[in-house]
């Protein structure tokens, strides 16, 4: 899959998060600055960061919705300095069609949206379509109730990769993403985790965000920023299931176990 002017294929790289926002669960405020946000992208880059996702809205439970006007204002400032002085591809975490839009012709490669194309009528499938860009569709329900958990799951991802190709996104364009930690129980999230492979019916890469998340605080019984561990185990098992990408906050550690993963392996 080509992103920006890399290729990323054969092995698992990291998306690095930077949160734009006061009130994300982990580390909210501390790189909503330019100057702040510039500084921890040079470190995660210099750590072994493949690509920087940028967000300006939390989406932890019980997070304060935001217009897409001040999304806008918070993310695409730094988009644009991020591509002036670093040579990264860079993603825009966003389900705002408009803020997506603003993001790409600021120079954002990739649309990452945590309702895969369901949020709205079709606009933001539309945006990724008019202007060429990769997308990562994550799974998302409004109603967290399932028939069928796993089934139901696939079968969500399979409509937001139709609600894409109709369209017009190009299918070589799309990421798939489970959607650990939205609209699901502790449970759910956990037999998801342990089952990555069902993804490989929709012949799609897959991206795996857990990094810090109430799964892993719930299994530990620990607070946020104690969960390294727990993300580490995760991140081995993405490389195990052949994810693409993992999305996660601490990049040399999370670096150190996919190399460590895959010279076990014998991916590298």
């Amino acid at each position: 899959m080509i992103i920006g002017n890399k290729n990323f294929e054969g092995h698992t790289y990291i998306m690095g998060i930077l949160n734009m926002t006061p009130d994300s669960f982990s580390d909210g405020g501390k790189f909503n600055t330019v100057d702040s946000a510039l500084k921890h992208t040079e470190q995660m880059i210099a750590e072994g960061a493949d690509i920087i996702d940028v967000g300006g809205e939390s989406t932890r439970p019980g997070y304060v919705h935001i217009t897409p006007e001040e999304e806008t204002e918070r993310v695409c400032p730094v988009i644009e300095k991020i591509r002036a002085n670093f040579d990264v591809p860079v993603s825009v975490d966003t389900y705002h069609y408009q803020t997506a839009e603003a993001a790409v012709k600021s120079g954002a490669h990739l649309i990452n949206d945590i309702w895969g194309f369901r949020y709205d009528n079709g606009e933001m499938a539309a945006v990724a379509a008019k202007y060429g860009v990769q997308v990562c569709l994550m799974h998302n329900r409004k109603v967290p109730e399932y028939g069928d958990f796993l089934n139901d799951v696939v079968n969500d991802l399979a409509e937001s990769i139709r609600i894409a190709e109709k369209a017009g996104v190009d299918r070589n364009n799309i990421l798939t993403d489970p959607g650990i930690g939205f609209a699901k129980s502790f449970e759910q999230n956990l037999e998801l985790t342990n089952h990555l492979e069902v993804l490989d019916r929709l012949g799609l890469p897959v991206l795996l965000g857990t990094s810090r998340k109430s799964m892993i605080g719930l299994a530990l019984d620990l607070p946020s920023d104690q969960r390294i561990e727990g993300t580490l185990v995760t991140t081995v098992i993405a490389v195990q299931k052949n994810c693409l990408f993992v999305r996660v906050h601490d990049i040399k550690e999370n670096k150190r176990a996919i190399t460590m993963t895959e010279k076990i392996t014998g991916k590298i």
